[in-house]
């Protein structure tokens, strides 16, 4: 008996909060209006798809992108690379094909990274950088061949050609000899040039190299045609796994961090987009670019009548992928976030492992 009085009141009592749910006394309540000031209205201006392309004060267009290609000195390869998703190593006898896919969707540049593959090709002083038999400078006259008018640009570096792994000569002690360094890797510039490229860009972070590498081109008579692309704001950290996975550069010991500026160096970027410019860079790059926009926003100012590039780096391609795998967000939606946000900081050309998808995201 006590059960079904239980029973009871445990029903009326849940018909008690039934009926306050299906019979609730409060009422949505306003402010009182005071009119709408001409100046709040904003979304007019936006409410459609068109109108919203028409309020970015740059937009995103084919001609600012910049596709890496890693090319090997084994010529058929042709090799995914597993942290670099979409991402190939090619041998020179692949290149061509795969690049013309790219350049038929409106590709108008790339920046070449050599992968030496081959046993007892590295050496202290990256001898193989540029070696006229070497996958960077056969890329370069192959590309000019087959697309007279795709722009190549060269990465200059040592740390893909060196057994020990970093990015210039070292002395014995292992620590960096700036000066030997510089000269090696202007003349490595000066010879991609002479096989045609358009433009080299120095990625070492190492002092006086942009004044030798200019020195050595006016001295070789291709400084009218040859553009100097400084890894101007270059940082060490945690985002290049995947490029040295897909490149084979990673330092055989030790790190990169007395050459490359540390992430809060915000001030040591600065002076060295300055120096740069002050040695004869025609252009900018800041790598990386998500956690560093700041930086292009420095470098905007700094650097203003120069072009600005960001470089979305494999460790910041490869998070997006792998948010996107996740369900965590949309792939595409991300990578125009991103994107557009390099324009807004100031940038106006982006090296990008995205470049394939833009071009057909950028069809109209």
């Amino acid at each position: 008996m006590s059960r079904n009085l239980e029973i009871s009141k445990y029903l009326k009592i849940s018909q008690k909060y039934l009926d306050f749910s299906t019979t609730m006394v409060h009422t949505a309540e306003y402010l009182p209006a005071t009119g709408t000031s001409i100046s709040s209205v904003l979304q007019g201006g936006y409410n459609h798809p068109l109108s919203r392309e028409w309020q970015q004060e740059k937009q995103l267009t084919k001609n600012m992108f910049i596709f890496p290609l890693f090319v090997t000195d084994l010529p058929d390869e042709e090799t995914a690379i597993p942290s670099l998703p979409n991402i190939k190593r090619w041998g020179i006898n692949k290149l061509i094909p795969y690049v013309k896919t790219l350049v038929d969707k409106g590709l108008r540049a790339v920046i070449l990274f050599g992968v030496p593959l081959k046993d007892g090709v590295k050496d202290l002083v990256g001898t193989a950088a540029d070696d006229p038999e070497g996958p960077v400078i056969l890329a370069i006259k192959a590309l000019k061949k087959a697309f007279p008018d795709l722009y190549i640009m060269c990465d200059v570096c040592l740390c893909e050609y060196t057994s020990h792994g970093h990015c210039g000569v070292l002395y014995d002690d292992g620590s960096l000899n700036t000066e030997q360094s510089a000269l090696r890797i202007g003349a490595v510039a000066v010879n991609y040039a002479k096989a045609g490229a358009n433009c080299v860009a120095p990625s070492d972070m190492i002092d006086g190299r942009i004044k030798d590498i200019k020195t050595g081109l006016i001295n070789a008579g291709l400084a009218h045609k040859c553009l100097v692309m400084s890894y101007a704001a270059k940082f060490s950290g945690n985002l290049y796994g995947p490029f040295r996975d897909a490149a084979g550069s990673a330092p055989g010991q030790g790190d990169r961090k007395a050459y490359q500026l540390p992430p809060g160096g915000a001030g040591l970027a600065r002076r060295a987009l300055l120096r740069d410019m002050e040695e004869g860079a025609d252009a900018v790059i800041v790598k990386p670019s998500t956690f560093y926009l700041d930086i292009i926003s420095d470098a905007s100012r700094l650097c203003k009548d120069y072009p600005i590039c960001a470089y979305h780096v494999s460790g910041e391609y490869a998070m997006l992928h792998a948010a996107a795998e996740k369900g965590i967000l949309d792939l595409k939606g991300i990578a125009f976030e991103a994107h557009q946000g390099f324009l807004r900081a100031g940038a106006r050309l982006i090296i990008s492992y995205f470049t394939p998808e833009f071009l057909e995201w950028l069809e109209l």
